[in-house]
């Protein structure tokens, strides 16, 4: 079998995750080349699945906190940057700050809320909503994604979707195959709700006056599905 350079790469990273996944497994905290392999690896696979760059970053940035890794790792391991195919081509991903610190009992503890801290959040049950992939390739979004700016060809109720992401445990995904009507269930965004980045839909605080409708207007103006039935929602 004959490769071409980059797939040489390609497998090089794959089995040096490989090899982190293994030593994680039996409770070895990873090294710099470890936590790298694993970091890019996951972005790798994500582009793979169908992810937008947004995502599959996101991915990265969730796989890894310090309490996976060796001490020291985390400040060595600033940034990482890969090249990974994507639906539009290759795209170089770069990770910044990819490993978190680690939560007090791991990845999607549950903390206690500082009501000093945000005195008047809003009170938002979680929704069900059905999404359904339009696109002839599986989309993954990934558990903290602000799921309003999802990837336009998913048909949901975006309206609804403002202001919340995946009821999923920390760092993991969803996956819509083509053609695929899928039920997810929304939580709200907590803390200062904030949401920068992501499609670039909001930028800003989710609860400023009249953002949620400026957000509904520039997502049915770009295209994205079900964002044009909301677009009059308070």
């Amino acid at each position: 079998m004959r490769l071409t350079p980059t797939e040489r790469d390609r497998l090089l990273i794959f089995s040096a995750a490989e090899l982190a996944r293994a030593r994680r497994a039996r409770g070895l905290r990873l090294n710099v080349p470890e936590a790298e392999a694993l970091i890019a690896d996951t972005v790798c696979e994500a582009a793979r699945d169908g992810a937008r760059l947004a995502d599959a970053v996101e991915a990265g940035r969730s796989v890894l906190t310090e309490r996976d890794v060796l001490p020291g790792v985390a400040s060595i391991v600033a940034e990482v940057q890969v090249e990974a195919v994507f639906e539009d081509g290759t795209r170089l991903a770069v990770i910044s700050e990819p490993i978190g610190p680690g939560a007090p009992d791991g990845p999607g503890a549950v903390l206690p809320r500082d009501e000093a801290a945000h005195p008047q959040q809003p009170t938002l049950d979680p929704v069900r909503l059905e999404v359904l992939n339009t696109a002839p390739v599986p989309i993954s979004v990934t558990s903290h994604f602000h799921f309003f700016e999802a990837n336009p060809r998913l048909r949901f109720d975006r309206a609804t979707a403002y202001g919340r992401h995946l009821a999923v445990p920390a760092g993991s995904s969803v996956r819509f195959d083509p053609g695929a009507t899928v039920p997810v269930v929304l939580t709200p965004i907590g803390g200062a709700r904030v949401a920068i980045g992501f499609a670039g839909l909001v930028d800003g605080p989710l609860d400023a006056p009249g953002a949620k409708q400026a957000a509904l207007r520039t997502a049915a103006a770009c295209g994205y599905l079900g964002a044009e039935d909301g677009e009059g929602a308070s």
